[in-house]
């Protein structure tokens, strides 16, 4: 232990008490810290998971933060985790109003608004796609005839992430076809509960050929720390953009991972990220880098699990410290290769089940695979899904190893999925 105090309290805002929530509450509880939830699982009861949740609106960021620090009056809290997109502007202002370090309000609220960020670093002078937005009532035909875009290009939500909605069209009809399914999307019940204000636009970018990495940082007091850079060694191409593996440390150029890391530094500086965790999505083409996405959270899922730096401790373990205010910049990952593959759902339907899992698990470099899909659990595809059958872990001497390895198991699972709901 580094020296977090016994008994500072912890408070871990999250819209569910998923995998990734639990990794969190296993490192708080290694620092021996107080653990409160605050959550919009419920907002009708006070406590409604009898874990002694603060009920809070992620919609209505302002209100929420007020919750927290009139709670705080009489149970004072020490540090704030926000696990996902929503938590991260009510965790900001709380933050703020507590005196607590963390990310600036307008900050966060920018990270999560796709056309607001790329504003921003465009002004900046930094390389983003070029952009525009459309209501989400337009009709695509008359935009796509009105001669403004440019092919190929990709369609995408404002604000919903993981690649969720997002969608490349090479010609006019595949252009209204994209904008239409994306409309049925951000129309659906599922995503109008969230009250998002950006669900109201659909933005359109040039598509950007490129090599595409995945950075995990932390900004301390404005300066950026590069804690990883993932490759993505699968080409995403479209039409859809479903992520599978991430392999760190990267294959890239020193030179170029230098410039990747100067690239994000400018990118703070103008998003006005101040102290704590973010994950940067660009694209690498020849000597210029490309930023798709900053946002001012951790890396999601259980992605993170791959990762480890000075004396074992997990990214999870690491955030705490960080938002605790204890020194933890100095702590590199370690030097082992390591990588995460996040198993793609293959078609619509219902999961039945996996065969094979245990040969898969006996590959060379497998660490663990976590099925994280529940029996009789409706399953989307990308790219109107939001989740994952589960995730497969490797460590070996060589990203190529690890590639290997988790591409190996990946073959050897037989997941069983039926092609209609059940007959009850």
């Amino acid at each position: 232990m580094i020296g977090a105090s016994q008994q500072k309290r912890l408070l871990v805002l999250c819209t569910t008490t998923g995998y990734q929530t639990c990794a969190f509450i296993e490192a708080a509880q290694k620092l021996g810290l107080s653990i409160t939830f605050g959550t919009d699982r419920c907002h009708v009861l006070d406590d409604p998971w009898q874990d002694g949740a603060l009920p809070l609106r992620f919609e209505d960021p302002e209100a929420s933060a007020q919750r927290i620090c009139d709670f705080a009056a009489s149970h004072p809290l020490d540090a704030i985790v926000s696990i996902g997109d929503r938590p991260t502007s009510t965790g900001a202002r709380a933050c703020h109003k507590l005196g607590l370090r963390g990310h600036p309000p307008e900050a966060t609220d920018i990270c999560r608004d796709k056309y607001r960020s790329r504003e921003r670093l465009r002004d900046a002078g930094l390389s983003v796609p070029a952009f525009k937005r459309f209501p989400l009532h337009s009709n695509p035909r008359p935009v796509v005839a009105s001669g403004e875009i440019t092919f190929p290009c990709v369609l995408k939500p404002l604000a919903l992430s993981g690649s969720r909605g997002v969608i490349r069209a090479d010609t006019p009809e595949e252009f209204v076809q994209a904008f239409e399914r994306i409309q049925k999307l951000l129309r659906s019940p599922e995503v109008g509960v969230l009250r998002e204000e950006t669900s109201e636009f659909i933005q359109v970018e040039n598509y950007i050929d490129g090599l595409e990495i995945a950075v995990e940082g932390l900004a301390d007091r404005g300066k950026l720390k590069v804690l990883a850079i993932f490759d993505k060694p699968d080409p995403l191409v479209g039409p859809f953009f479903e992520e599978t593996i991430y392999v760190t440390p990267s294959r890239l150029e020193p030179s170029i991972q230098a410039e990747v890391a100067r690239t994000l530094q400018r990118a703070v500086d103008a998003l006005g990220l101040f102290h704590g965790p973010l994950h940067a999505e660009l694209r690498v083409k020849g000597k210029c880098n490309w930023i798709l996405e900053i946002a001012a959270r951790p890396i999601g899922g259980l992605c993170a699990r791959s990762l480890r730096f000075g004396n074992g401790i997990s990214l999870e373990e690491l955030i705490i410290r960080h938002a605790l205010d204890e020194p933890v910049t100095h702590l590199g990952r370690e030097e082992a290769s390591s990588g995460v593959m996040m198993i793609p759902i293959p078609q619509e339907g219902i999961y039945k089940g996996v065969e094979q899992l245990e040969q898969a698990a006996q590959v060379p470099g497998i660490e663990a695979i976590e099925i994280t899909a529940k029996l009789r659990q409706k399953l989307v595809p990308l790219p109107e899904g939001s989740s994952y059958l589960g995730f497969i872990f490797a460590r070996g001497d060589s990203p190529q190893y690890v590639d290997s390895a988790l591409r190996e198991a990946h073959r050897k699972l037989r997941f069983v999925i039926s092609s209609s709901l059940p007959v009850v």
